[in-house]
């Protein structure tokens, strides 16, 4: 079970890393677009995600 968190974890860096080493100046314009948005939007849309990967993963789990 660890050895499949931490593999997850991994994942996560490597994908998170993409964007920077791909197009680092369109990484940054993202960042600052997200900047500007209103704060009760960046929760609500981390909210969202956090319910996706948590259906998600409930699914992966129970289907192993």
């Amino acid at each position: 079970m660890l050895d499949s968190i931490l593999l997850a974890i991994c994942f996560v860096l490597i994908v998170e890393g993409l964007m920077p080493l791909l197009m680092p100046d369109k990484w940054k314009q993202f960042l600052m677009q997200m900047a500007l948005q209103p704060s009760q939007s960046l929760r609500r849309m981390g909210g969202i995600l956090v319910v996706i990967g948590a259906i998600s993963a409930y699914f992966l789990i129970m289907n192993t």
